[in-house]
């Protein structure tokens, strides 16, 4: 798995509002990249651009080299695996079914044994013939994050996987995300909480108004400075046992 994605001033405009703001960055094979900023930043809009899901005003992507135009959708769905922020499914199937559409490229006895076994990775293997929409919503998350896992991709990108989880959940899937960052792939996660950013991620990208404010290491992409002026607190990430972590003393009261 060595796809990367490369972005250049990549810019979304919708009725005459710029939503994302002549944003580049590249995304190197063997790295998680979190993007964080607050909420309405702009970070499911860019995403969706960098992957031909939402119209680009300006700006180039290139998948592996060439531009994301030239690759058919078969290619992309090959190259890119994507799991969105909305975690809704229609029918109630079961697990195992659910997690094989990502491997639909499969045969259908090879399919399902890849889901099988990336259902287990997530400690819900037990689940694998329970239809999803009978599962509370942290269960139905891991599913579809194994239908991610499953297309074996070599850039996975994950909008707000962690969202609404509890915190052994949490870090389960940043840590199997980690894992394929690990194991060459380059993986994109969209986060809100900053201390588990800091924690999982190899750089953070900070998205504020549409434009890039930081592309760095987490403590140099997080210092003083960005968490006033971006997320109005007044706070530092500090390394503890346990990792860094975020220590904010107080919220600014104005803008924010």
């Amino acid at each position: 798995m060595t796809a990367r994605l490369e972005i250049t001033d990549l810019t979304v405009v919708e009725h005459r509002r710029t939503i994302v703001d002549s944003v580049s960055f590249s995304l190197e094979a063997g790295e998680l990249l979190g993007i964080v900023g607050p909420n309405g930043a702009g970070k499911t809009s860019l995403i969706r651009a960098a992957l031909g899901l939402r119209r680009r005003s300006r700006g180039q992507v290139r998948l592996d080299g060439r531009p994301l135009e030239a690759r058919s959708e078969a290619e992309r769905a090959r190259l890119v695996g994507y799991l969105p922020q909305e975690r809704r499914v229609a029918w109630n199937m079961p697990a195992r079914d659910i997690a094989a559409l990502g491997a639909a490229d499969r045969a259908a006895t090879e399919a399902l044994a890849l889901a099988d076994s990336c259902l287990a990775e997530l400690e819900i293997g037990a689940l694998a013939g329970r239809g999803v929409l009978d599962m509370s919503g942290g269960e139905r998350a891991r599913v579809l994050l194994a239908r991610l896992l499953a297309t074996r991709a070599g850039v996975l990108v994950a909008d707000e996987p962690a969202a609404g989880l509890d915190p052994e959940a949490q870090f389960l899937i940043l840590e199997r995300l980690r894992a394929r960052a690990a194991a060459g792939a380059g993986v994109i996660v969209t986060l809100h909480d900053l201390t588990l950013a800091a924690r999982a991620c190899d750089r953070i990208a900070v998205l504020h108004g549409g434009r890039l404010r930081a592309l760095a290491s987490p403590t140099e992409a997080l210092p003083p400075a960005i968490l006033a002026e971006v997320f109005g607190l007044e706070g530092a990430l500090l390394p503890t046992p346990a990792g860094l972590t975020l220590t904010a003393t107080r919220v600014a009261a104005a803008g924010h």
